[in-house]
């Protein structure tokens, strides 16, 4: 009998849990476009996990912060 709910990240086939590959990418998003950036890569798939500040060459004004998208989708 298959259980009414199968736990995240893992697939339920002939009577036993099996685990999810997934494979990973990163994304730059640009400040102008993050809307269509994202849109993009969710119609193929992608799952958005995290966004977090790209390192800052020394110099560079913080007013110039850039984002990186990390991304995954199930193989």
């Amino acid at each position: 009998m298959r259980p009414r709910h199968t736990p995240v990240g893992r697939r339920f086939r002939m009577g036993e849990y099996i685990m999810s590959k997934w494979e990973y990418q990163t994304v730059a998003l640009l400040s102008h476009a993050t809307k269509q950036i994202l849109d993009n890569w969710g119609a193929d798939g992608w799952e958005l996990v995290s966004v977090v500040p790209a390192p800052l060459p020394e110099g560079t004004d913080p007013r110039n912060q850039q984002y990186v998208a990390y991304m995954k989708r199930e193989l």
